[in-house]
């Protein structure tokens, strides 16, 4: 999951940032957490060819996203409520309100992420706190999330310094695990890797293998939005799109660099086996234990910092809803120290809650990992079909006609992408996130009562119909034991 730390650090500035700033943003917003838990997580999926495939997919795919924001903050400036604001604008409120709580759901998820991450770090040194799925990990994880909300609610914010650090702590562990398994790379190893296992791969076909890392390729691609945020800083309008570009393939080359090489480290079986953050373990293979702690104190830092970035973000995203009635006026609330305080207390509930079925999961870094990234996919969906619409239909173009027919590719293609995603998300996610977003439904039904208005109209009954079947499929499927976590 990406980090938001270099980019809320230019917060409010006045001075007009060129392509290195501006691409030093990029890297920033979209390099988090989720590039330390790679090795493993492809390994369970591909060999090194699939990795290659599905880099170059999720490379362009992600990059046509990045384009999408940037072409709707231009040719939008108004909607500036958040990425849930397009969804509204092109498909009513129904589908605005599922993309505004969709992303507050993936980004609480993704925070419960980060404490299965760490806890599984710390697990390395004390085993009782496993891979971050034990009781005493759980618990601890609870404890932390509250003393976080604790502090946020007395106006505790992130400063430019914490950037700095969290920064510096995410990208030079990075680098150096580039740098040395470049150095130290088996060809031997890589080759043996190349095809999965020897071309009889028990990893399913070639496609099989690519879809299975689409959500994994998500997770770390988390906050790609974040790249056009700043356009109306820059000195010149064409440079946000030369940042996006630059910063972007500097992204995708430290993501794919991470798990090719990590494919000349250790045999692929070895490498799935790996504990998370497997970085950790990969290193550790090529120069002893100290590569496994470095990496494991350079996330630790990251990771936290990182938390404490998307809490403000998350909480905000239920904080404007609210303000713009799309949201109960109970989450408006403020204190003394202008913290939304519901606001966050649901996302600290959230957080809590999908630490606690953490305990039920299979591997528990892995399920919250991907249910983040399918509860993404909506958002990103209704954003695209957005852009989409404004192309196909001509709004906006009247008056400013330039760059109709890229933007149309790039949205279509964006479109197409999304939807691939869902379809690789499979049964299982799609099911999970329709019980997620049809209990999220009460929200909205509450917020039409503040307004006199009746719950649905007839539109919005049907698509909430369909999501109330998916989510009674999918309880029906982890009480009946077929749907496993």
């Amino acid at each position: 999951m990406a980090s938001t730390s270099a980019a809320t650090a230019q917060e409010g500035t006045v001075r007009k940032l060129g392509v290195p700033a501006l691409t030093a943003m990029v890297v920033g917003s979209t390099v988090g957490a989720g590039v330390f838990s790679l090795p493993r997580n492809f390994a369970q999926a591909t060999g090194a060819l699939g990795a290659i495939i599905a880099w170059v997919v999720a490379g362009t795919g992600m990059l046509m996203l990045a384009f999408v924001f940037q072409t709707l903050a231009v040719r939008k400036p108004q909607l500036d409520a958040g990425v849930f604001a397009y969804a509204k604008a092109g498909f009513g409120e129904f589908p605005g309100f599922l993309s505004a709580f969709g992303y507050w759901a993936s980004v609480c998820v993704g925070n419960a992420s980060y404490w299965v991450l760490i806890k599984s770090t710390l697990g390395l040194v004390f085993p009782a706190f496993g891979e971050g799925d034990t009781l005493l990990a759980v618990a601890v994880s609870v404890v932390a999330v509250w003393a976080f909300h604790l502090l946020v609610v007395r106006g505790v914010r992130e400063a430019a310094s914490v950037n700095q650090i969290v920064t510096v702590a995410k990208l030079v562990p990075i680098v150096v695990f580039i740098v040395i398994l470049a150095v130290t790379l088996q060809s031997g190893t890589f080759s043996g890797n190349f095809w999965g296992d020897g071309g009889d791969s028990s990893l399913g076909g070639l496609f099989d293998q690519v879809k299975a890392t689409m959500l994994v390729t998500v997770f770390v691609f988390l906050g790609v939005e974040g790249a056009s945020v700043y356009s109306r800083h820059a000195r010149r309008r064409s440079d946000v799109g030369r940042a996006t570009v630059l910063g972007f393939l500097s992204v995708l080359a430290l993501f794919a660099s991470v798990t090719l090489l990590s494919y000349g480290a250790l045999p692929r079986a070895d490498l799935e086996g790996l504990q998370q953050p497997s970085m950790a373990g990969a290193l550790e293979a090529v120069v002893g234990g100290w590569g496994s702690a470095f990496i494991g104190v350079g996330l630790i830092v990251s990771v936290l910092g990182a938390y404490l970035a998307w809490t403000l973000m998350s909480s905000e995203v239920l904080f404007v809803a609210a303000h713009d009635d799309d949201m109960p006026a109970f989450l408006k609330r403020t204190n003394r120290h202008d913290a939304p305080t519901n606001a966050l207390a649901m996302t600290s509930s959230l957080i809590t809650a999908v630490l606690l079925v953490t305990l039920f999961s299979e591997d528990a870094f892995t399920f919250t990992l991907k249910l983040c990234s399918s509860l993404s996919l909506i958002p990103y969906l209704l954003a695209a079909g957005y852009a989409l619409k404004l192309a196909v239909g001509g709004e906006t173009y009247d008056t400013a006609p330039r760059g109709r027919g890229r933007e149309t590719v790039v949205a279509l293609v964006a479109v197409a992408y999304t939807i691939f995603l869902v379809f690789a998300a499979g049964l299982v996610f799609l099911l999970l996130s329709c019980i997620v977003y049809a209990l999220g439904t009460v929200l909205f039904v509450l917020t039409r009562r503040e307004q006199g208005r009746r719950p649905f109209s007839a539109p919005e009954a049907a698509l909430f119909a369909v999501l109330a079947a998916g989510a009674v499929a999918g309880l029906v499927g982890l009480v009946g034991g077929w749907l496993v976590i």
